[in-house]
């Protein structure tokens, strides 16, 4: 049994480590593409625009969508890419 609750232990402290890793690309994103989005679907929902997204050989675009907020007042903040001394690395979207 303590074989068992180390080796979780272990997995979940990898996962954990591997969840902040950020990947560098050498070439920069391309232009962003412009997408209409119309009216919300629901009142206060929010859109998250497209953004590239690596794929290890390539850009490619995922395109916006409308998204219900997590809770009352919450801002959508945009996912950029960044440029870095290393590359470019992706900074996620999140909620404020």
């Amino acid at each position: 049994m303590r074989k068992f609750i180390g080796a979780a232990l272990f997995a979940s402290a990898l996962a954990v480590g591997t969840a902040h890793a950020q990947i560098y690309v050498r070439v920069g994103p391309p232009a962003p593409v412009y997408e209409r989005h119309g009216v919300a679907p629901h009142r206060g929902w929010a859109w998250r625009d497209g953004y590239h997204r690596w794929d290890g050989r390539a850009y490619v675009w995922v395109p916006g969508s409308w998204a219900a907020p997590p809770r009352p007042r919450a801002v959508w903040v945009a996912g950029h890419w960044a440029q870095r001394p290393r590359g470019w690395v992706f900074i996620e979207g999140h909620w404020r």
